[in-house]
C-alpha cells in the first residue's frame, strides 16, 4: 500500500495524546522508523513522548499505524472482511485446554495457552509475545519460547501490558534493517505469534497493511476481549475496595465477562456491575469503541461460555487452521453451546463499548474545541 507522508508525532501528541485517547500501547514508539536512532520513548508516565525530537524523520508512521487514528481504518476493515458490528467470524467454539496445568493457572479455559504451546509444538511459530505477572497486579511483556515460559505467563490480564513495546525493543525494525534480520537470524525468531488487546492488535495490523519490519515475522494474532483495562493503583488507592469491603492482598484474580469479577484467594467470587468499576479504567479506555478484537486472527474470552470454558471467535484460515488442530490432538476440548445466543451477547457487548466509547469521543472533542 503506498501513502503520503504528511503527518508526524506533534500531530499524534494533539489529537491522541492530548485528548486523553492514549491507550499507552506502546505501538508509536516501538515501530519508530527513528527508534534506534532514539526519536521517541515512552515516559516516566507511560505515555510517548519526544526523546530526540532533532531525529525525528517526519515520516508519519507513528500517527498512522495508532489504534486512534483512522487513516488506515477503511483499508482494515476492506483487509479483513469486516462486518458491523464484530467483525467477520468465521466460527464460533466454546472450548478449554485438557491439560490441567494449564486449567489451575488459566483465567477461563486455558485456550490461549494451549493454543501457544501446540504451535511452538508444531514449529508453526518460534516464541509468542505475552505478559507475565510481575507481583500482586502488575505484569510485564515477554517472549515466550517454551511450553514452561508459557504456563509462567498464563492467566488474562486487565491492567497495562504494553505489548508491542517489547517488539520495538527486543524486537526493534528500525532504520538499520540488514542489523535487524541478523539479530533475528542470531535469535532464530523468525515467526512470532502476539496475544494483545484490541488497540495492540490494530497497532501490527495497521503496521502489517503498510509492509513495515518487524510485522512481517508476526505469523498469529490472539485477540483478547476487552471492555476496558484498569488502574491497578487507583484500584488499591481509592474508595473502591472498601466500598465494597475488599482486602488488596486477598485478591488472586481478575476476570472481565458480562460483569467485573474479583476472584479471592478464599475462594469468593465478587460479582461487581462494570458501570461501577469505570471509576478505575483508564481514561483511554473509556473512549475505545473496540470490544471484540475484530482483526486477530482469532478473538477470546469469558463472555458466553460457562465458568472454565474460553469463547473463541475463529476470523481467518489460519485461525480455523490452528484450532483444528488443537481439536485433533486432544489438547483442547469442545462444550456445547448456543452459538447464536453467545454471538448476541459479544454484539451486545460490543455495541454497548462502541456507544460509550462516542459518546467518551463526543466529550472530549467539546473539550477540546474550548
Amino acid at each position: 500500500m503506498k501513502f503520503e507522508p504528511r503527518l508526524s508525532f506533534d500531530h499524534l501528541q494533539k489529537e491522541v495524546v492530548d485528548r486523553g485517547t492514549c491507550g499507552r500501547c506502546g505501538g508509536c514508539v516501538s515501530f519508530c522508523t527513528a527508534n534506534r536512532i532514539g526519536a521517541l520513548e515512552m515516559g516516566e508516565d507511560g505515555f510517548p513522548r519526544y526523546k530526540k525530537e532533532a531525529e525525528c524523520l517526519e515520516c508519519g508512521l507513528c500517527y498512522l499505524i495508532c489504534p486512534q487514528t483512522v487513516d488506515l481504518n477503511d483499508s482494515l476493515k476492506d483487509e479483513f472482511r469486516w462486518k458491523a458490528p464484530i467483525g467477520y467470524v468465521e466460527d464460533l467454539h466454546s472450548l478449554r485446554a485438557t491439560n490441567r496445568e494449564i486449567q489451575e493457572v488459566a483465567t477461563d479455559g486455558g485456550v490461549v495457552t494451549a493454543l501457544l504451546c501446540h504451535m511452538l509444538e508444531k514449529n508453526f511459530i518460534d516464541g509468542a509475545v505475552v505478559s507475565k505477572r510481575d507481583g500482586l497486579f502488575n505484569r510485564r511483556s515477554v517472549v515466550a519460547t517454551t511450553p514452561d515460559e508459557l504456563l509462567e505467563a498464563a492467566g488474562s490480564s486487565f491492567s497495562e501490558a504494553p505489548h508491542l513495546d517489547k517488539m520495538g525493543t527486543a524486537y526493534s525494525s528500525c532504520v538499520p534493517v540488514a542489523n535487524t534480520i541478523r539479530e533475528y537470524s542470531q535469535k532464530k525468531l523468525h515467526k512470532l505469534a502476539v496475544v494483545g488487546t484490541p488497540c495492540q492488535i490494530d497497532a501490527v495490523r495497521k503496521m502489517q497493511i503498510l509492509n513495515i519490519l518487524p510485522s512481517d515475522i508476526i505469523e498469529f494474532t490472539i485477540g483478547l476481549f476487552c471492555m476496558q483495562c484498569f488502574s491497578m493503583e487507583r484500584l488499591i488507592n481509592s474508595q473502591f475496595l472498601e466500598t465494597h469491603h475488599i482486602h488488596a492482598e486477598n485478591i488472586n484474580k481478575i476476570n472481565v465477562k458480562e460483569d467485573f469479577f474479583l476472584h479471592t484467594k478464599t475462594g469468593e467470587i465478587i460479582h461487581i456491575p462494570l458501570e461501577e468499576v469505570e471509576s478505575i479504567a483508564r481514561p483511554a479506555c473509556l473512549a475505545c469503541t473496540r470490544f471484540s478484537n475484530d482483526f486477530a486472527d482469532i478473538s477470546v474470552g469469558g463472555l458466553g461460555s460457562p465458568e472454565g470454558y474460553t469463547t473463541v471467535l475463529t476470523r481467518s484460515i489460519n485461525g480455523k487452521r490452528i484450532i483444528a488442530g488443537v481439536l485433533s490432538d486432544g489438547s483442547i476440548e469442545k462444550n456445547q453451546c448456543n452459538k447464536e445466543k453467545t454471538l448476541s451477547l459479544i454484539k451486545k457487548m460490543a455495541e454497548k463499548k462502541m456507544n460509550r466509547g462516542t459518546a467518551t469521543q463526543k466529550k472530549l472533542e467539546a473539550l477540546s474545541c474550548h
